[in-house]
């Protein structure tokens, strides 16, 4: 296209014609919010709860604990005020302490069987109480009474049914001619009891969870399986293990991390004896905070934060776990 125009002599002169400037446009960069806007101070809003509780409840405390390991808190520091420096040297006493090996050992059966059981017999019970029956909300109901007792209540009861002279247990056994068993004062025994006690405890919480995740599983799958012929038994194996995986994950770990910490039924049931035959870390750390003789609150806090390592290495793992489920 050409263009043609008249000077001020007369003459024409013509030419292409140049595309024409744009004209300016709006600016369609996304333009960033300025820090002081409503939805900033309103997200800030919602998170100022949860930060402060986290910051209260678990920062202040956990900071608090490893200061109290690295320096030497006596009842007269803390009156004073005024604990002296000592590193790493109460750790070091920790692990060459002769109770470290014995409640190591005793903390890791006492978790393992207690999980363990807990886990299997509310597993049972999950699979029991999935088909509907009549009585069954009553008899759920009933399997969560050792649950929302108080545990001073359920670890004095099961102290008293243990008890070697007049305790149920025993009375039982004698009356089928069995010999009587000093269930809670010998060596061999007081740590099975516990562990019997913290089992019953643990029961429904499993059953709890477990049977949660039992509902989201379709009853059509196991329909389909059985037209397909397959039996109870692989219907378990192949439907009801694999999907409730990732519940058994979170119920295992939790389990874990709640039965790591267990003073309270072991501490009224044994006090972690006798000797140290019953004693764990949880139950070690507060022995030596607020148990019998001087308190010594340095080595109950570093012996705590012992467990609070074995419990973060353990969530790491779920956390690992877990992010391969999901990629599978």
């Amino acid at each position: 296209m050409t263009t043609t125009s008249v000077d001020a002599t007369g003459r024409v002169s013509g030419g292409a014609a140049g595309p024409s400037p744009a004209a300016p446009g709006p600016d369609r960069r996304r333009r960033r919010k300025p820090p002081g806007t409503p939805q900033t101070w309103t997200a800030i809003g919602f998170a100022a709860p949860l930060l402060a509780y986290l910051a209260v409840f678990y920062a202040y405390p956990l900071w608090r604990n490893i200061e109290l390991s690295v320096h030497d808190y006596t009842v007269r520091a803390f009156v004073l005020g005024n604990p002296e420096f000592s590193g790493f040297e109460k750790y070091a006493e920790v692990f060459a302490s002769d109770s470290f090996g014995t409640a190591l050992l005793n903390t890791a059966l006492f978790t393992v069987v207690s999980i363990a059981f807990q886990y299997a017999i509310g597993l049972a019970l999950a699979v029991f109480f999935r088909a509907n029956f009549r009585l069954s909300g009553v008899l759920r109901a009933l399997f969560l009474v050792p649950w929302l007792l108080p545990l001073i209540v359920s670890a004095s009861t099961w102290a008293w049914m243990l008890n070697s002279e007049n305790g149920i247990v025993n009375s039982v056994i004698e009356a089928f001619g069995g010999e009587q068993i000093n269930w809670l004062t010998s060596p061999d025994t007081a740590l099975t009891s516990v562990i019997i006690a913290n089992i019953w405890l643990g029961i429904p919480f499993n059953l709890v969870i477990l049977y949660s995740g039992l509902q989201q599983i379709p009853s059509e799958m196991y329909e389909a399986a059985s037209l397909d012929g397959a039996s109870a038994r692989q219907q378990f194996w192949r439907i009801t293990v694999p999907l409730l995986r990732p519940v058994s994950a979170i119920t295992l770990l939790l389990g874990f991390i709640y039965t790591l910490k267990v003073v309270d039924v072991v501490w009224i049931m044994t006090t972690g004896g006798p000797g140290d035959s019953s004693l764990t870390l949880a139950v070690w750390s507060y022995r030596e905070a607020f148990g019998t003789g001087q308190p010594d609150f340095s080595p109950a806090a570093a012996i705590g934060n012992l467990l609070i390592v074995i419990a973060l290495v353990f969530g790491f793992l779920h956390l690992r776990m877990q992010r391969g489920w999901e990629k599978s």
